[in-house]
């Protein structure tokens, strides 16, 4: 078995940056640069878009308000059933007298305390208020949007056609890239 120096792996290496060179070489002698070419035509592309844009409609509306301070008091209902139980005790003769007097007052002055408050309330005119009500809503509508300029040119007593994102004007800049044919 012959032993390897190494002389093997340096040679391929030596061909691969050779070939490396050769092909930078070439793409070397390849040469570009930039010309003008006059513009033939240059027509906008537009496309019909469907656009959602959302807007604020708003609405006044009468309701009707109550005043926070005479709706659900319970609080004349509450006195009368005291006054009346303290009007059934002072009644009564004795104890047990008393006793029954004061629940009766009490339940009869807890009934005419709450006719006070439904009375009351009922005499009170109806107040309304005008409010606002808003709410977002879209609103569809179609619009022509530019996509870009087809643009048709002459170079070399050629006829070219390209699409580009802006208007190029009388000229065009194109680039030309010259290199040699193996």
């Amino acid at each position: 078995m012959k032993k390897s120096d190494g002389k093997g792996k340096k040679a391929v290496g030596m061909l691969g940056l050779g070939a490396a060179v050769l092909w930078m070489s070439s793409s070397a002698l390849a040469q570009t640069q930039y010309v003008y070419a006059d513009v033939l035509e240059s027509r906008p592309i537009y496309q019909a878009v469907t656009v959602s844009a959302p807007r604020e409609e708003c609405w006044h509306e009468q309701v009707q308000v109550r005043d926070s301070h005479r709706s659900g008091s319970r609080t004349p209902a509450l006195i009368s059933a005291i006054v009346g139980g303290a009007i059934g005790n002072a009644v009564g003769n004795n104890s047990s007298s008393r006793k029954v007097g004061t629940v009766v007052g009490a339940v009869l002055g807890h009934s005419v305390g709450r006719d006070i408050v439904a009375a009351n309330s009922r005499h009170e005119p109806a107040r309304y208020e005008t409010v606002q009500h808003c709410k977002v809503v879209d609103e569809y509508y179609d619009e022509e949007r530019l996509m870009g300029y087809q643009v048709r040119y002459r170079y070399n007593g050629e006829d070219f056609s390209v699409r580009m994102d802006d208007d190029p004007g009388e000229q065009i800049r194109l680039r030309v890239q010259v290199e040699p044919v193996r």
